[in-house]
């Protein structure tokens, strides 16, 4: 069984953010990274995969050079080898162009499986994954919380989240995309064996001319255009009149505020 894992750098969580000098995104100079969090989860369901069925587990990443961290971490946790799309025009993509280049580098990989975490921490889109799969003419499952695959690997059942405490459980036969939710295993830490090891890994160099994309396939469709701190106002507003119609002005004050 062969895995595909979509692996992306984001910035720490618990690092402080602030907003650059075009204020377009944050100022990465002083920022630490690490790998989006969803994402692990979805190698280690890769990974626990392998140890059942053998193959191979095979991580791709979208990003600039300093992302070789985080592929390096992959390797060492126990993916096999590593595609890192690494160029100047493969850097700040929207989600369409972003899963337009991942089509075009793990399509000719032809892997039973492929997982990309639910969404990143960073952007949060939420739509890479759904739109590879498009892409690629797979079937999918998204917000996947737990996953049970055949004996043979041909078949996976995925019990995917849904609203209001609602879970779905669907079958699909491989070849699959799945988009996993943060929880649905306990990661492990990559051993020094493991991180010793990961040296002697390949990690396969793609640039945007190696994987056919010109500028037209890489144009985003949208774009970031002026982030800002919101500006902190104090204001009291005094609520009169009986309970029920005080009751009732709160609530729409609380709604419109979008607190509840």
């Amino acid at each position: 069984m062969k895995i595909v894992v979509c692996i992306k750098q984001v910035p720490r969580r618990d690092d402080l953010l602030r907003i650059n000098a075009d204020k377009t995104w944050v100022d990465e100079a002083s920022l630490s990274f690490e790998a989006n969090e969803s994402d692990t989860y979805a190698l280690e369901e890769a990974l626990r995969l392998k140890e059942k069925h053998g193959g191979e587990v095979v991580v791709a990443t979208l990003g600039a050079a300093d992302a070789s961290k985080t592929i390096k971490e992959a390797l060492a946790k126990g993916a096999d080898r590593a595609i890192h799309m690494c160029d100047a025009p493969l850097v700040g993509l929207d989600a369409v162009a972003t899963a337009r280049s991942l089509a075009a580098a793990i399509g000719p990989e032809s892997p039973d499986l492929i997982f990309t975490g639910l969404q990143s921490d960073d952007l949060g889109y939420g739509q890479t994954g759904v739109l590879l799969a498009e892409m690629l003419g797979l079937p999918h499952a998204s917000i996947v919380i737990a996953l049970e695959t055949s004996e043979d690997g041909a078949t996976v059942r995925a019990k995917r989240e849904l609203e209001n405490g609602w879970f779905q459980w669907v079958s699909m036969k491989t070849p699959a995309l799945l988009t996993i939710q943060s929880g649905i295993n306990k990661p492990r830490y990559a051993s020094l064996k493991g991180i010793m090891g990961a040296k002697k890994k390949p990690v396969d160099m793609k640039t945007a001319s190696d994987l056919g994309l010109g500028a037209d396939a890489l144009t985003s469709r949208e774009a970031i255009g002026t982030l800002y701190i919101p500006v902190r106002e104090k204001q009291t507003e005094m609520l009169e009149g009986d309970a029920d119609t005080v009751a009732a002005a709160l609530v729409s004050r609380l709604r419109d505020n979008g607190i509840i």
